[in-house]
């Protein structure tokens, strides 16, 4: 299973992002990884569909934006316009949330049960515009949620921290959801974001996961080039 490597751009000099998407292409990386937040769904804000156009106009990679928003569907219109080539929504925002996490300002926001007429409407909708369809859930929200849409989806991303901030500690539980996903024979790309690095992603490609999420691990690193090698040796 050859290994691709996605960075997110959150951790780029938004100053320079030309130049970050330049040593992106230059460094070996696949895909770029936009982490679109708007301080509801999680306790940030970020960037929105112009800076995803922006960043379309500058690099000729696929471009996933990953949607930590309220009312996913209010927008996949607009990411994809803006040259978003996947989109990926959150279960989470596809059920009844647990009544720890329903209210304003209470994270991370979990699930127990997915309504699978809506996520397949939204999913069939992304993949009707030409794009490739990907879902995502929390740490917290079980794997089996996933069930009723693993025949319809091009791309599940399974959250290895509570999404918000970059830089954070990997969560273990992550590698049971990626092993439950091959195991149930999902064949499709399974990407892994939140503490990736040298140290993380030997599991997290044993257990089966082929696209990895780096941000700050490959833009603090004094050699990009030889991270994205690193983790692309990973490769079975």
């Amino acid at each position: 299973m050859s290994i691709e490597v996605s960075t997110s751009i959150l951790s780029a000099d938004f100053g320079k992002i030309a130049e970050a998407l330049q040593l992106c292409a230059r460094s070996g990386v696949d895909r770029i990884h936009v982490d679109v937040m708007d301080g509801h769904f999680v306790p940030n804000i970020t960037i929105g569909p112009v800076v995803t156009e922006a960043v379309r106009r500058h690099t000729r990679l696929p471009v996933a934006a990953h949607l930590m928003i309220e009312h996913p569907w209010d927008y996949i219109d607009a990411f994809a316009e803006a040259g978003a080539d996947i989109i990926v929504v959150h279960a989470e925002c596809y059920g009844e949330r647990r009544a720890a996490c329903r209210a304003y300002g209470q994270y991370p926001k979990e699930i127990d049960m997915l309504d699978a007429h809506r996520a397949l409407a939204d999913i069939r909708r992304i993949k009707a515009r030409g794009r490739k369809a990907g879902f995502t859930l929390n740490p917290g929200t079980p794997v089996e949620c996933l069930l009723p849409v693993l025949g319809e989806v091009d791309h599940v991303l399974v959250m290895s921290v509570n999404p918000g901030f970059s830089g954070q500690k990997f969560m273990p539980s992550a590698l049971e959801k990626i092993a439950w996903l091959r195991a149930r024979g999902f064949e499709k790309d399974i990407a892994v974001d939140g503490g990736i690095n040298a140290g993380t992603a030997p599991e997290v490609v044993k257990a089966g996961a082929n696209v990895l999420v780096t941000a700050s691990y490959f833009f603090s690193s004094q050699d990009p080039a030889g991270v994205v090698r690193g983790l692309k040796s990973l490769a079975g």
